[in-house]
């Protein structure tokens, strides 16, 4: 069996717009070969999101969602070619999940572009060096070496990237596996805009106080 690489899933899922384990399937089950894999994801309806690309989509919904009595809100803008889909109940679903998923997994970037080519180098950097802090890998090549890094950064994608990320209601799919399934269902270009997450009290200082002091304070002891 021909080995099926990163790049040429990548590669498939760019001219597909299928999600990564069925691009990876279909490239497994012929042989590696893309105009195979491509006609295979046809078949299945998991290529015709691709076609949809170039359209604009410009009509959509602003969706929140509310957890934990208030303690963490969510504002997601998702959309879609016509106002007709925007307001049918499914895209409206669609918007909740996704802004109750937001709200759940913590995404901090919608899609891996937005990743800053400063934060990846940091992860890069931080996975040589336990890399290298481990005895196992004393004698393992560069390019294994690279394939654990990009396996490792794959990891990140998954965790800080919403459109990476496994669905919480469903985690057998990715949330851009999940905009394909609506993609094919409603026949209109559907994409995540950007998000915000709030959580109260997120990134004010605290009071911290001082009790040894305070306590130090009040016998005299601090005189």
């Amino acid at each position: 069996m021909a080995e099926i690489t990163a790049a040429a899933v990548k590669a498939l899922r760019e001219k597909t717009g299928a999600g990564m384990m069925e691009c990876k399937k279909a490239l497994a089950e012929t042989g590696g070969d893309e105009a195979k894999a491509i006609q295979f994801l046809r078949e299945r309806g998991l290529a015709s999101a691709k076609k949809k690309e170039g359209r604009v989509a410009a009509e959509g919904v602003v969706g929140s969602y509310i957890h934990m009595g208030g303690k963490v809100g969510v504002l997601v803008e998702v959309n879609c070619e016509t106002d007709f889909v925007a307001r049918t109940e499914e895209f409206q679903a669609l918007v909740k999940d996704i802004a109750m998923h937001v709200a759940a997994a913590e995404p901090r970037y919608v899609a891996r572009e937005e990743v800053p080519a400063d934060v990846l180098d940091k992860e890069r950097e931080i996975t040589r060096a336990q890399i290298a802090n481990d005895p196992k890998n004393a004698n393992k090549p560069e390019q294994v070496i690279e394939k654990i890094v990009e396996g490792r950064l794959n990891k990140f994608y998954e965790e800080a990237v919403l459109l990476d990320q496994p669905f919480v209601k469903d985690p057998a799919k990715t949330i851009n596996e999940l905009l394909t399934e609506k993609i094919a269902k409603t026949g209109e270009r559907i994409t995540v805009r950007r998000f915000t997450r709030y959580k109260m009290g997120e990134g004010l200082a605290k009071r911290e106080d001082d009790f040894a002091s305070e306590v130090a304070s009040m016998s005299g002891g601090g005189q």
